[in-house]
């Protein structure tokens, strides 16, 4: 289907081609369904259908069924005759197995390219999010970002932040007269989230050399999209970390990708898998920024897709923005599960020929409810859909390829090794070390001056002699019989009797006028 991603047949014979219009494949999508009912296949065709379009690619592979992507399918797969019979039912003479250009990523540098960024670029929000801080906590790390900014001061990595912190607290008294109160009980806090997150691993995903997004929107020599794929079994262990790397990845294209209006092919196509783990216990603040990028990284070429198991998964204000819908079988085995099927079903523009609510409901695996935008960005009317086979591999690829490719690729050595520049962390450990000398200078200094005086001390009640003190001051003269009388006088006038006396003078002085 030229200027569409081909889905598969849809009609009652199967035979009507349904593809997705890459005109509006940058209105965002949805695929949904309950597990194992077909949703990993159909991400994989999508990103295949993008890819030879042109299209580069990212998503994240939660299983590590995706790599798969990186090898052509075979004859000797077991369900190749079935993958035969489909593409016949569906009449798609296109069909052929092969391989795409495919880069593996992986935030622990294991499975794929590392992948960072720095602790600026993350910023306070989403790092308040992936720590779960109060609003408290919230305010003095952000207060710590201004302080940061302020003084100059990098966060490439945790470290750095951890620095930034100890500092903070240090100098809470001034700070505070500025900023607010800043609690050494939150400091306390937020450096214990930090501590979790560094036992998580997560202490690789912040530093440089950070992500350039240019790598990830690429095409190879014969003009297919890439296809980045995040490693993301280990990453699912921290699932807050998995959802808020992906935001926080959303986020920096929006902020760094120029406006271009509706292109006639996206720029970069985006699947956010697992996406219940976005919003789940989201503050609305965060869910407010998801809207936000999602309704204007529209325009600039970017096309994203949820992947859940069921569409309540996703609010209301972004599901609405979702234009292209692949809806797997749904099943109602309580009454929640039939209220959302039924919520679910009324999304769609009705086709007379059946029930929406029932066919998700019956759909089988590798079927799905299909409603993709048409000329204008009317939404298609709803079909039955038998999705197309996979042209590369279905399942994981060997451990030998997978090096094999991320050895080959053309960003091979870019990111793996660390670089750690000058940053707040030896900026604040200089500022100590110098404090830490002036200290035990001033220090030295004052036990000279004791040792001085200690000496001085001695001198004088030991040697039989005075120890004059500076010889520019002059000898001090005996006592004669003069001065004593006078000091005795001067003595007396400044006791009691002395001013009685002085009194009396001035009084008889007064009087006498």
């Amino acid at each position: 289907m030229d200027g569409h991603v081909f889905i598969g047949g849809g009609g009652e014979d199967y035979a009507v081609k349904q593809g997705l219009a890459l005109k509006y494949a940058n209105r965002h999508g949805l695929v949904a369904g309950a597990t194992g009912t077909g949703k990993t296949v159909t991400l994989q065709i999508m990103a295949e259908g993008f890819a030879a379009a042109g299209v580069p690619v990212f998503l994240s592979d939660v299983k590590g069924d995706l790599s798969g992507l990186a090898e052509a399918g075979s004859e000797s797969f077991k369900l190749h005759d079935a993958f035969m019979e489909r593409v016949r039912t569906m009449g798609y003479d296109d069909f052929a197995y092969q391989s795409f250009p495919v880069l593996f990523w992986d935030l622990f540098g294991e499975q794929g390219h590392p992948i960072r960024t720095t602790v600026t670029e993350m910023g306070p929000l989403l790092l308040s999010r992936l720590m779960e801080l109060t609003e408290a906590q919230e305010g003095v790390l952000n207060i710590a970002f201004r302080v940061a900014d302020e003084e100059g001061m990098a966060l490439l990595d945790l470290k750095d932040l951890q620095a930034l912190l100890v500092w903070v607290g240090e100098s809470r008294s001034e700070l505070g007269l500025r900023y607010g109160n800043i609690s050494a009980a939150s400091i306390g806090a937020i450096q214990r989230r930090l501590l979790v997150l560094e036992n998580q691993g997560a202490a690789k995903l912040f530093g440089e050399p950070a992500l350039e997004l240019a790598d990830m929107m690429r095409t190879d020599t014969e003009g297919r999209g890439v296809i980045s794929i995040l490693a993301a079994d280990k990453l699912m262990g921290a699932p807050r970390l998995y959802a808020t790397f992906l935001l926080w990845l959303l986020s920096e294209l929006f902020e760094e990708l120029p406006e271009v209006g509706d292109p006639d092919k996206p720029k970069l196509v985006f699947f956010f898998d697992e996406a219940h783990l976005l919003f789940d216990g989201a503050p609305k603040a965060l869910v407010d920024k998801v809207e936000q990028v999602a309704r204007l990284i529209r325009s600039k070429g970017v096309g994203v897709y949820f992947v859940t198991q069921n569409p309540a998964d996703v609010p209301e204000d972004i599901l609405g923005q979702l234009g292209n819908r692949v809806q797997h079988a749904l099943r109602a085995f309580t009454a929640k599960d039939r209220k959302e099927l039924r919520l679910a079903a009324q999304t769609y523009r009705d086709n007379p020929r059946f029930e929406t609510e029932d066919a998700i409901r019956e759909v089988g695996v590798g079927e799905a409810v299909t409603s993709f935008l048409q000329p204008k960005g009317v939404p298609g009317i709803v079909e039955r859909t038998l999705v197309r086979p996979p042209s590369s591999r279905l399942g994981p690829i060997t451990t030998a390829l997978r090096r094999e490719v991320i050895d080959t690729s053309p960003i091979a050595g870019k990111y793996e090794t660390i670089k750690d520049r000058d940053s707040a962390y030896e900026i604040l450990t200089r500022r100590a070390a110098e404090a830490a000398r002036e200290a035990e200078e001033a220090e030295k200094k004052e036990e000279d001056l004791k040792a001085v005086e200690r000496e001085y001390q001695a001198g004088r009640r030991y040697s039989g002699t005075r120890v004059a003190r500076s010889s520019s001051r002059s000898t001090r003269s005996p006592d004669t019989i003069g001065s004593a009388f006078g000091k005795a006088v001067i003595k007396e006038l400044g006791g009691t009797t002395g001013r009685r006396i002085v009194r009396g003078i001035l009084g008889g002085l007064f009087k006498s006028r």
